[in-house]
């Protein structure tokens, strides 16, 4: 069995990997979808499909081809709720700085737009470490197609054998095995670990200091 490369880069997913916006979404959806879907349309409904484009999601839920409405009733009470309603998961702001500061390449691949994933990195405190972010502005097929993966991965003079890829959805599994990339799941997704070990995860966090020793990086005391 061949050695693994050395990890010299990592990629994040946004929502539910390293920001809890989980709830938030939720609630974006209930407001848009109001008086639109069935009257017993639940969380259990949305949960499956988070990770995916939002234009595709909402047409899925409301049965319409054209959500453009939709669309600018979620991302008003989003913008709304946004500051309010988004955290780190735990552990991430250390261990993106300790992974920053070994020398690791750090970059976001997410199917978010490019301003609101800004917005939500600068508000908390992570934006600086980012080599790039990848959004779904900045491709024409996002996750889990392996553009977006691919994309960051050129951006960063990374090889794709060297990268791990971060995400609580079968979408970042998906794309980052396309790409070449290396699949890592984390245990906080509300899909469930079983799901993203079905689609191709190769690692999953339990904590997420556990990214340190994957990259062979010695943890220097971070809770995770």
């Amino acid at each position: 069995m061949t050695q693994q490369k050395k990890i010299t880069t990592v990629l994040f997913d946004l929502d539910g990997t390293i920001i809890d916006t989980n709830e938030l979404i939720i609630q974006s959806f209930f407001h848009a979808l109001k008086g639109v879907v069935p009257e017993g349309f639940s969380r259990e409904h949305i949960i499956p499909s988070m990770g995916q484009p939002l234009t595709m999601q909402l047409q899925h839920f409301s049965g319409q081809e054209d959500v453009a409405m939709l669309t600018q009733a979620y991302r008003e009470y989003n913008h709304l709720r946004h500051d309010e309603m988004v955290a780190l998961f735990p552990g991430v702001a250390e261990v993106v700085s300790q992974l920053h500061h070994a020398g690791v390449k750090l970059g976001i691949v997410t199917t978010k737009m490019r301003a609101t994933s800004i917005r939500a990195l600068e508000l908390l405190g992570i934006y600086q470490y980012m080599g790039t972010i990848v959004s779904l502005d900045d491709v024409e097929h996002a996750k889990p197609h392996p553009e977006p993966v691919a994309k960051a991965i050129q951006a960063l003079g990374s090889n794709p054998e060297e990268t791990l890829m971060i995400g609580d959805s079968s979408v970042d599994m998906q794309s980052a095995i396309a790409a070449g990339a290396i699949p890592v799941g984390v245990v906080w997704s509300l899909k469930g670990e079983d799901h993203l070990f079905e689609t191709g995860a190769v690692h999953m966090l339990h904590e997420m200091n556990e990214l340190l020793s994957l990259c062979g990086i010695e943890n220097e005391g971070v809770e995770g």
